[in-house]
């Protein structure tokens, strides 16, 4: 056990939820910052990368039922190449890293550290579609990506350099293609609701926001406890702009040539960032059953006459659980007492413990504590392996339930800018309002109070805006309903 670990968590998640927010992923030992200069990177420590497997092996899982195949294109990236799609280079040239030099020599051409990959992957598509019977076309890749913000260092959720996975996609039609996008923008739901336990809203981002290039931008948003959005995963429909400026197409039926309709679509280790920040607390790390690297831990506690029986029973149990494919610890370390690793598993977020004394043997049961709130259960040690999954399921929907009545209770409704400014700047969470469309109604509002639109809904009856309703900025008819927020 570190010192670092030793001294418990002693920041506020409500009061001071970025320092509460930072502590908790080094002492539960999920990452550090990087070297000292280099700000912006963390290191990922294995407990992490753990929690980061397991977002991807879920993924990768589902992407890989509806076609998918899994591809790497490299890091760098021609000047030139980027140069081909204006859109993608005036939307990141800000934050591209640029190598110049390959040891000594100045190389003829800068090389773009990887922002995003649509420029790298497209023309390769290109060399693999001739005919319409090569589409669809899907590949994806895990990698990480750089982006050069100058923005304060947030492990998971702003680093220069983070971890993520891009799709891309080609199609015959748009109507394949938006399929596709809403496909993948179903499966990150389904991450979040089904494996993170955190309930999120779906949408597209304004036309003013959406990815350099694309058509349409769609986007899963999570609301955190402290009030803030986060886009949670996006999926784009990026019409024909990169096929046309790669030479992406493929020949018809009646042999004629056409661009391909093509998506992208990523999700990154923001997702972790999301996971600690919804569900942990001032004791720590909570995590769900579903992604936790060990779902349960067994505490014996004994005394030196007790100490045979009471280990020999823990152990039937450990090796009970570990044969039923349950992740489990059993921590039998003679050199620290029970309370201790009580409040050691509580900061790495195991989200159930097995307490075993004596009494629990001569019973013939196990005391079940739950992570999140502390509730004690007591389970036969009859057909353990099965109740413990109900414990699972409990504490899956106990997080679920938190995360969801967060939500439900910090969307409100305006309809002038005063009330958006007034119900962010108290309530923070989302503020839905009528909206005009025009870019300077939302910098009106980012700049008094730094919220934006995170989203406007796909949901046909929360788009709907009536007839009459003006836009809640500047008062001109009203085209869609706009979420406003503060985000990470």
């Amino acid at each position: 056990m570190s010192d670092e670990q030793e001294l418990g968590i002693t920041e506020s998640k409500q009061y001071n939820t970025g320092e509460w927010y930072a502590e908790v992923v080094q002492k539960a030992g999920l990452a550090n910052y990087g070297p000292e200069g280099m700000s912006g990177f963390i290191v990922t420590r294995p407990r992490g990368y753990a929690l980061w497997e397991s977002i991807q092996n879920y993924l990768d899982g589902e992407f890989k039922k509806t076609g998918v195949q899994n591809a790497y294109f490299p890091l760098f990236i021609p000047e030139s190449y980027l140069e081909r799609e204006k859109d993608i280079v005036e939307g990141f040239d800000p934050e591209v890293a640029w190598v110049t030099h390959g040891g000594h020599e100045e190389l003829e051409e800068r090389l773009a550290v990887r922002p995003t990959s649509e420029s790298i992957i497209a023309p390769y598509m290109a060399r693999w579609v001739r005919s319409h019977r090569d589409l669809p076309l899907r590949v994806n890749q895990w990698a990480s990506v750089v982006r050069w913000e100058a923005t304060e260092t947030k492990p998971f959720f702003r680093t220069k350099e983070f971890l993520w996975q891009e799709g891309h996609t080609a199609h015959e039609t748009r109507d394949g293609a938006w399929d596709e996008t809403m496909t993948r923008l179903s499966q990150y739901r389904s991450l979040y609701e089904d494996v993170l336990a955190i309930p999120v809203l779906r949408g597209a981002k304004p036309e003013h926001d959406k990815f350099p290039g694309a058509d349409t931008t769609t986007t899963v948003e999570a609301l955190m406890p402290d009030g803030k959005s986060v886009q949670a995963g996006t999926s784009h429909y990026l019409g024909t702009s990169f096929a046309e400026a790669f030479d992406l197409t493929y020949t018809t039926e009646d042999e004629d040539e056409e661009p391909a309709h093509t998506t992208s679509w990523g999700l990154s280790w923001r997702s972790l960032g999301a996971l600690i920040m919804t569900h942990s607390d001032d004791q720590g790390l909570v995590l769900p059953p579903t992604i936790a690297p060990e779902q349960v831990v067994i505490v014996p506690i004994w005394q030196a006459d007790t100490q045979e029986k009471v280990l020999e029973y823990a152990e039937d149990i450990a090796d009970e659980l570990e044969d039923a494919g349950v992740r489990v610890e059993l921590d039998a370390r003679d050199e620290r007492n029970p309370g201790f690793k009580f409040n050691e598993w509580e900061l790495k977020g195991v989200p159930v413990r097995f307490e075993i004394g004596p009494n629990e043997v001569d019973d013939d049961v196990v005391t079940a504590v739950h992570r999140p709130d502390g509730e004690s259960v007591e389970l036969d040690r009859e057909n353990i392996a099965e109740a413990v999954q109900e414990q699972f399921d409990e504490v899956y929907a106990k997080l679920y339930a938190a995360a969801e009545e967060n939500l439900e209770e910090n969307v409100r409704e305006a309809s002038a800018r005063n009330e958006i400014l007034g119900t962010i700047g108290q309530h923070g969470g989302y503020v839905k309002a009528p909206w005009c469309g025009d870019e300077a109604c939302e910098d009106e509002i980012k700049d008094q109070i730094a919220a934006e639109i995170v989203m406007v809904p796909l949901n046909d009856e929360d788009a709907e805006i009536h007839d009459g309703e003006d836009c809640a900025v500047c008062g001109d008819d009203a085209e869609e309903t706009a979420y406003f927020a503060k985000s990470y």
